[in-house]
């Protein structure tokens, strides 16, 4: 079974778009290795993303909101280690 990423945003604080062009990011790079892309409306300041339900991103914890690169890297070393990034794996 491939791996379910789960991005949860703030309804309240309109971060919907931003959520779902992470989502994109990450479908288009990782479009056989993820299962599934969910996006889950919450609350108070949330923006958290999970993979298999292990905790990979907190913008609480980080201060800030990901990188799509970091995101992107965050997931590969998770599911696929040997796949390369192209670009996102410059500094």
């Amino acid at each position: 079974m491939n791996p379910r990423l789960e991005i949860k945003y703030c309804t309240q604080c309109r971060w919907l778009l931003r959520a779902a062009w992470m989502a994109q990011e990450v479908l288009t790079t990782f479009e056989t290795e993820l299962g599934e892309v969910a996006l889950v409306p919450g609350t108070g300041g949330i923006f958290e993303v999970r993979l298999n339900e292990e905790l990979i991103y907190s913008r609480k914890e980080a201060g800030r909101f990901p990188e799509s690169k970091e995101l992107k890297q965050l997931i590969r070393d998770r599911i696929a280690p040997e796949k390369p990034l192209g670009h996102s794996d410059r500094e």
